[in-house]
């Protein structure tokens, strides 16, 4: 489903706001790529002993907050790493400073700097820019829908194709027990779809979708700075997001062109990614 058009006058702020958000990305993207090259060690953990956080994702954090701030002091933010800033404008930025942590740990090129901005809770512009490559990923509304840009260029969706031959991204939770329910979901899958990519960025993944390089994405265990500037992204390049309890008990995120959205979200249901009452929902609206 299109992104919705804007109310009049959010279009100009959505420019705006993307506008910025590029501008402090790449300011966060330059120094995650210095941070880069230096000894890189875990600062501290999070929800369990692999949920890692390094110096380079507080000092990206800081850095981003500071800057949004000295241009619109009156705005909420909402980060990964620091706690909520209150905000009077009735915009909001959802920050992850490094999506990918684990991967930068490990010097695998695949993690970007995600930043979205929302005006009255809905995402109206979002930047994912991929530090080790330096492409940017660009979203924001404007009258007759939201266009999505890789470095300027419009992006797509891929075509239609058969649920067999989709080629379809995931990622996996930081708690073994949602990672098992995950599992379970996966094999169930796998069967039926061309295969699976898992490179550890959930901002990433939903830009190769919208640039048409997988063809569907779902993973539970997501949080909002993950995928709310991706999400607009994907929205924007043709495809359709939702939200759905997660059969671990975390949100469950479902993406996939609009042409194929409910072949695929059918798939993922049947495989077990969603919560019970989920599918048992489905079955009763069937009969």
């Amino acid at each position: 489903m299109p992104e919705p058009a804007p109310e009049p006058g959010t279009a100009d702020l959505a420019e705006e706001l993307a506008g910025l958000a590029l501008e402090v990305a790449r300011a966060a993207a330059a120094l995650v790529r210095d941070r880069a090259t230096r000894h890189i060690e875990v600062a501290a953990t999070k929800s369990s002993d692999i949920d890692v956080v390094t110096e380079a994702d507080r000092a990206s954090e800081e850095l981003i907050r500071g800057l949004l701030l000295q241009r619109r002091p009156d705005d909420a933010v909402l980060g990964e790493e620091g706690e909520d800033h209150p905000g009077t404008s009735g915009v909001r930025w959802v920050v992850d400073p490094i999506d990918g942590t684990v991967n930068f740990l490990y010097g695998i090129p695949e993690y970007a700097v995600s930043i979205a901005a929302e005006v009255r809770g809905e995402v109206v512009a979002g930047v994912v820019l991929d530090v080790a490559a330096g492409t940017e990923y660009v979203a924001h509304l404007r009258p007759g829908g939201a266009v999505a840009t890789r470095d300027g260029q419009p992006i797509g969706v891929r075509g239609p194709a058969p649920l067999s031959q989709k080629l379809v991204a995931t990622g996996f939770s930081y708690s073994s027990a949602v990672r098992a329910a995950q599992g379970r979901a996966l094999l169930a899958l796998l069967p039926r779809i061309r295969d699976i990519r898992r490179r550890g960025s959930c901002a990433l993944d939903l830009c190769h979708l919208a640039e048409g390089t997988v063809d569907a994405y779902v993973e539970e265990g997501v949080n909002h700075w993950d995928h709310a500037a991706g999400g607009l992204v994907a929205r924007a390049a043709g495809a359709r997001t939702e939200l759905l309890p997660g059969a671990g008990g975390l949100e469950l995120l479902v993406c996939a062109p609009e042409h194929g959205f409910e072949e695929f979200r059918t798939a993922v249901l049947d495989a077990g990614f969603a919560a019970a009452d989920v599918a048992r929902g489905r079955e009763s609206a069937r009969e």
